[in-house]
């Protein structure tokens, strides 16, 4: 009664820390539209179920059938004979189902067993949409739980009606839910965060977040090291109203003086674990987390919890400060510097850390107040469907912006490359392997490539060219080419955006062919009357009679022994030319040298007979003998 008496009382107080602060439960919901028949067609939102798997980036064709027993699908259908396997070549099956008498999960458990691939809940009361959740854990529900791996969504009354109306008048009721829109996709980048429990003993979901966070943390890292994602870790926290602080309760499953609570692990104040042990290791888990951020080294995170889940649990009576500490330095964190940011919990004051996690709790922007835990948040929108490894990680790819999906995303295990598959309809060029498709985790996009810094432009579907400089590398440009006899030619012009152009001697449209052109016939070459032509591919040749010689640049004939005369002269002219300067330079130098020599002798004369004070002995070239 004592313990249930502060579960209730830890609940209203929840509510009052989101209610203060305006606090909305946001429904997160898909896209289902409705393709045929024509009388009923459009599109109308329902809320994702938070069990399943959400085919999140993707999308799911199928046909709607309301089953005429079993309806609200609280029973098995085998019991009735009923099974929604569809046929080979037939469209997958949406069972719809009415909302009542049993839990969420359980009907579309049983719509699961008997073949449906997905599950459409039609509620029972006019009212807005909501978010259909997993029952309270128990041993029943958590058997079928953990397999539910269909997607559902619950849509509203008057919808529901529509659709029975017309699946009753024989009419066939084809639908496509989309989940491409679900989580916002504005750049290359991804931020998600976890609201998660150091508590091992809660329960089933419990169970499944210690099993996710081992299974995830390989690709968490993955994602984080590349810097694809920025990952946060949040923890849910109460306070105690000031009127009980200082009852049993309080003191037992809070710290800093009622202000962060956390429900009893055990359910049973006398005996094991008490909630203030689960908020400090909750805090030295956000300490773990920050002092690894500082370091740039966030994804210590996940080695420390995966290794405090297996060498600190509650049964083994280690779940305690000197188990953790033994964590946190087998990864090399610094421990002074985590303690310091836990603070002193028996503190009559806000420890920022927690303060912030309690403010963090209340919705913001599009993200609605965190109430379940644990909840996943993916570019501040609310995950909803079963928390494992590949729901998750498709959650997650379906942040990214298209054509910026890490390699992890594009794995055969998350999504199939519609490439593959008659080049998924866009643009190719198979003698240059090329093609405009990319695979996306989203599906294929026709985006013209961009080759060795050469980009092609056009629709990405029928037509893609090559355009820029350096265009003519690439497959020459689209363009004609050909080579023959030692000679290649080419209608591409590396200039800009210019089009294909046969190259002179030829002609055509400069992409598909260009044809030589037969210079001789139309006499575009070697008109001179002595001249006789021959076209060759590509050019001509031009030939004269007896000894004259052609020249091109004219299209002439002149004289081989005139032409060989002028070339001994000017070869005569060159030879005297060139030892008429040699003279003239010999001659300058040798003018210069003579100069200069009488020069010196003359002034060391006049210094011997005319000396000057200020001037010193200048030599003279005479001996002294002669002296």
């Amino acid at each position: 009664m004592e313990l249930r008496r502060l579960h209730v009382l830890l609940g209203l107080v929840l509510l009052s820390v989101i209610g203060s602060s305006y606090a909305r439960f946001v429904v997160e919901k898909n896209s289902l539209t409705v393709t045929s028949p024509e009388k009923i067609k459009g599109t109308h939102d329902s809320a994702i179920g938070n069990f399943g798997i959400p085919q999140y980036g993707g999308s799911m064709a199928g046909a709607v059938v309301y089953p005429k027993e079993n309806q609200k699908a609280c029973k098995a259908f085998d019991e009735f004979g009923i099974s929604f396997q569809s046929k080979p070549g037939a469209l997958p099956t949406f069972v719809l189902v009415d909302r009542g008498d049993c839990f969420f999960a359980l009907k579309v458990w049983n719509a699961q067993k008997a073949g449906a691939s997905a599950v459409l809940v039609a509620d029972d009361f006019e009212e807005a949409l909501i978010t259909m959740d997993t029952p309270e854990e128990d041993i029943s529900s958590a058997k079928y739980i953990e397999n539910i791996t269909i997607p559902s969504a619950l849509i509203e009354k008057t919808f529901g009606e529509t659709l029975k109306k017309a699946i009753s008048g024989g009419d066939m009721v084809n639908v496509n839910l989309d989940w491409r829109d679900a989580v916002p996709h504005p750049d290359d980048r991804v931020e998600y965060e976890l609201w998660t429990n150091s508590n091992d003993e809660c329960g089933v979901k419990c169970d499944m977040l210690m099993e996710f966070v081992k299974d995830f943390k390989g690709s968490a890292q993955i994602l984080e090291k590349g810097g694809y994602t920025q990952f946060t870790p949040h923890y849910i926290t109460w306070y105690c109203p000031q009127a009980f602080t200082l009852s049993r309760q309080c003191k037992s499953q809070c710290i800093n003086h009622g202000r962060y609570c956390a429900p009893d692990p055990e359910q049973d104040f006398r005996s094991g674990y008490d909630g203030k042990d689960v908020v400090i290791e909750n805090l030295r888990q956000l300490c773990v987390f920050k002092v690894a951020n500082e370091t740039g080294k966030a994804w210590l995170w996940w080695d420390y919890v995966t290794d405090f889940q297996i060498r600190c649990p509650m049964k083994e009576k280690r779940y305690n400060n000197d188990c953790a500490n033994g964590v946190i330095s087998s990864l090399g964190l610094d421990g002074k510097k985590i303690e310091k940011c836990m603070g002193d919990p028996y503190a009559d004051a806000d420890n920022p850390v927690l303060k912030e996690e309690q403010d963090a709790q209340v919705g913001k922007g599009s993200r609605g107040d965190v109430t379940i835990l644990p909840t996943l948040v993916v570019n501040n929108r609310q995950y909803r469907g079963k928390l494992a490894k590949g729901a998750v990680l498709k959650a997650i790819c379906a942040g990214f912006e298209e054509t910026t999906e890490p390699a992890v995303c594009l794995s055969s295990d998350l999504e199939t490359n519609e490439c593959l598959d008659n080049n998924g309809g866009c643009w190719q060029d198979k003698i240059a392997n090329l093609t405009a498709c990319k695979d996306t985790f989203r599906g294929r996009v026709c985006e013209c490539p961009l080759v060795d810094g050469v980009q092609f432009k056009g629709d990405g579907y029928s037509h893609c060219e090559a355009s820029g400089p350096g265009r003519c590398k690439i497959n020459n440009g689209g363009c004609w080419h050909d080579s023959r006899e030692g000679h290649a030619y080419s209608a591409c012009l590396d200039i800009g955006d210019a089009k294909c152009q046969c190259p002179p001697g030829f002609k055509g449209d400069g992409v598909k062919s260009c044809e030589d052109v037969d210079e001789c016939k139309e006499k575009k070459a070697c008109r001179c009357p002595e001249c006789s032509c021959k076209n060759t591919w590509g050019s001509y040749e031009c030939t004269c009679s007896g000894d004259l010689l052609y020249i091109r640049d004219n299209d002439t004939c002149i004289s081989k022994r005139g032409t060989e005369v002028r070339s001994a002269w000017a070869a005569v002219w060159v030879i005297l030319i060139g030892l008429a300067m040699a003279g003239g330079g010999a001659y300058l130098v040798y003018k210069y040298r003579l100069r200069s020599y009488m020069d010196s002798e003359i002034r060391a004369i006049m210094a011997q007979y005319m000396p000057l004070d200020s001037q010193a002995q200048v030599p003279n070239h005479l001996s002294e003998d002669r002296a």
